[in-house]
């Protein structure tokens, strides 16, 4: 056997016995949680729109040792307990009266057994709908929103319906015919507002301009029954021009120690982005073919685009 066939002989040696350690500590915490029914404590979840920094912000606080996080989005674990399809498709919304007990338990347990903590980071693109569900199942979690403009967001939601096998594979199940776009996109994509049925042939940029409303509206309408110290608003474009102050100031409001190796994540923050296919860069929506298609949409986001706080012009910049 030669020296190469060796190493990976013993590389895959090392793997598995990872695999089955990672395995066994998983299943041992599960078990100690069954026991003691440990609380979830001050669980934060970022909340917004897709294609709007969520994924920026997520990986950093990811990036702190005070915090678990499971460094992934787990839609299959919310999924199984409230799938759209539960409620005949009506849209991904939840409210609190769809919050039960069990919920809290098997989400604790879960964020529990797989890192270890009971104060936990978590993130999906159909959160925002959902806020006043999940503070029902922690009323003591802070949520962190972050908001980025209509044109940008726009661009890159439009550029997320043509990958649908990334931003919806949920929709496989969809009992309904999509025609987007003169039937060039027929998987729906990112999330189901209610009323999503309407808009089942509508051009791309109509869609998604309804999908940035819906979710941005139902953010801002929960956001009156939370508590002040438990919701965080920053705007995306503020995290650009400056991420390390941006950053401070969350990590500083959630009591996270923004210590020098946080710092300089987030001063190389903008160096690579998350998503190679997303690049950062604020405006970018006007040297895109998809320019057009937004300018045209945009004034129906005028009211939505200022109540977050952007000048009238719904451009990006904080009013």
């Amino acid at each position: 056997m030669g020296q190469n066939a060796v190493a990976q002989f013993w590389f895959k040696v090392d793997k598995t016995v990872r695999h089955h350690a990672k395995k066994t500590l998983t299943d041992l915490r599960g078990a100690w949680w069954d026991r003691t029914r440990l609380r979830a404590e001050r669980p934060v979840f970022v909340v917004s729109g897709s294609r709007s920094g969520t994924q920026m912000l997520y990986k950093t606080l990811t990036e702190s040792s005070a915090i678990g996080s499971l460094n992934r989005e787990i839609y299959a674990v919310w999924d199984r307990l409230h799938h759209p399809a539960h409620k005949d498709w009506d849209s991904h919304v939840l409210d609190a009266t769809d919050a039960r007990d069990s919920d809290r338990d098997l989400i604790t347990r879960y964020f529990y057994a797989h890192t270890g903590r009971t104060r936990f980071v978590d993130k999906n693109n159909q959160h925002g709908l959902a806020v006043p569900y999940l503070h029902a199942l922690f009323p003591d979690a802070t949520f962190v929103y972050i908001k980025r403009n209509p044109g940008d967001t726009l661009n890159s939601m439009i550029e997320g319906w043509h990958r649908p096998e990334r931003f919806g594979n949920w929709a496989r199940e969809l009992p309904a015919q999509v025609e987007v776009d003169g039937g060039r996109l027929t998987r729906w994509c990112h999330y189901l507002p209610r009323g999503w049925r309407d808009y089942l042939k509508a051009p791309v940029e109509e869609v998604c301009a309804f999908q940035y409303e819906a979710i941005h509206r139902d953010i801002l309408n929960a956001k009156a029954a939370i508590a002040p110290d438990q919701w965080i608003e920053v705007f995306y474009e503020d995290i650009v021009r400056n991420p390390t102050d941006g950053l401070f100031d969350i990590f500083d409001r959630l009591e996270l120690p923004f210590d020098a190796r946080i710092r300089a994540h987030a001063a190389s923050l903008l160096d690579k982005p998350y998503d190679p296919m997303f690049e950062i860069r604020l405006e970018k929506w006007r040297q895109h073919a998809h320019a057009g298609k937004i300018e045209r949409v945009l004034p129906s986001l005028q009211r939505i685009a200022a109540d977050m706080g952007y000048a009238p012009d719904t451009r990006g910049a904080a009013a």
